[in-house]
C-alpha cells in the first residue's frame, strides 16, 4: 500500500493501536501455567470489543485469532492446550484488520526468569529491527533493511531466518513488496518508495538459517534452533518512519 489520505494514515494507526494493544495484553498475560488457547481467546476478545478483525482467522481461515509459538515452534503457532512453562520462549504475533486498513506485529519473549542465551537473543532481534529502521527511507534500496539485520546478528554470534521475512501490508495482510529480507540479497534491486506501508519482521536465530512446515499445515518449526522475532508495522516517510503499532 501507498498511503494516500490522511484518512489512510489514520486508518493505519487505528489498527495498528488495537494490535499493539492485544499484543502487549498477551504478553502481559503469558506467564507459567496459562494455556495457548486460553491467550488466543483474551486475544478474540479484544478485537471483538474493539470492533475488529484477526487477519489470520478473517483472510485465510487460520485456526485461532493470534498465532502463538513455543520453544521450536518459530511462526504461525496454533493456540491449543500446550501449557506454557518457566523459561519457554513464547513469540506473539497479532495480525489484524478494520475498516479496510491491516497492521502485524510480534514479539518474542522469555517467560520468567529464563536461560541468559535466550533473553540475549530477543533483544538482539529487537537491535535489529532497530538497526534496519534507520535505513527505512524512502529511496534507499530496499535490501539495505536485511543487511543491517543479518549484520547485527553476526556481532552478537547469532543467525537470521532466511526463508521468513517481512512483506508489505495496509490494504491486506499480505501484499507488495512481497518479500523484506533479513539478509542482503543482491537480486533484490527494488527501491523504498514515501508512503510504502511495511512489516518489518527480523527473525534471529541461534544457529539454523531456515525453517520447516511441521505438518500441520501452518506452524513453523526449527530442529535444533531457538529463533525470536521482533516486527512493526510502519508507514514510510521522508521524515523517519511512522511505527502504527507502537
Amino acid at each position: 500500500m501507498i498511503v494516500k489520505t490522511e484518512e489512510d494514515i489514520n486508518g493505519l494507526k487505528e489498527i495498528g493501536r488495537i494490535c499493539a494493544a492485544i499484543r502487549d495484553e498477551l504478553v502481559r498475560r503469558t506467564v507459567p501455567g496459562i494455556t495457548t488457547k486460553e491467550l488466543d481467546t483474551i486475544a478474540g476478545e479484544m478485537f471483538e470489543k474493539e470492533g475488529a478483525m484477526s487477519a489470520p482467522k478473517a483472510e485465510y481461515d487460520f485456526p485461532g485469532y493470534a498465532c502463538i509459538s513455543v520453544n521450536e515452534e518459530v511462526a504461525h503457532g496454533i493456540p491449543g492446550d500446550r501449557v506454557i512453562q518457566e523459561g519457554d520462549l513464547v513469540n506473539i504475533d497479532i495480525s489484524g484488520s478494520k475498516n479496510g486498513y491491516f497492521a502485524d506485529t510480534g514479539i518474542s519473549i522469555v517467560v520468567g526468569d529464563g536461560d541468559e542465551v535466550l533473553k540475549n537473543l530477543c533483544q538482539v532481534a529487537k537491535l535489529a529491527f532497530e538497526a534496519g529502521l534507520k535505513k527505512a527511507k524512502p529511496g534507499a534500496r530496499k535490501v539495505g533493511l536485511g543487511k543491517v539485520v543479518y549484520q547485527t546478528a553476526r556481532q552478537h554470534g547469532f543467525n537470521v531466518i532466511t526463508n521468513l521475512t517481512g512483506h508489505g501490508v495496509g490494504r491486506s495482510i499480505h501484499e507488495a513488496p512481497e518479500y523484506v529480507y533479513n539478509y542482503y540479497e543482491p537480486s533484490d534491486r527494488e527501491l523504498l518508495k514515501e508512503g510504502m506501508v511495511i512489516a518489518f519482521e527480523p527473525f534471529i536465530s541461534t544457529f539454523e538459517d531456515e525453517v520447516f512446515e511441521k505438518g500441520d499445515g501452518w506452524t513453523y518449526i526449527t530442529e535444533e534452533s531457538f529463533v525470536a522475532q521482533y516486527e512493526h508495522t510502519m508507514i514510510l516517510t521522508k521524515d523517519g518512519p511512522i511505527i502504527t503499532t507502537l
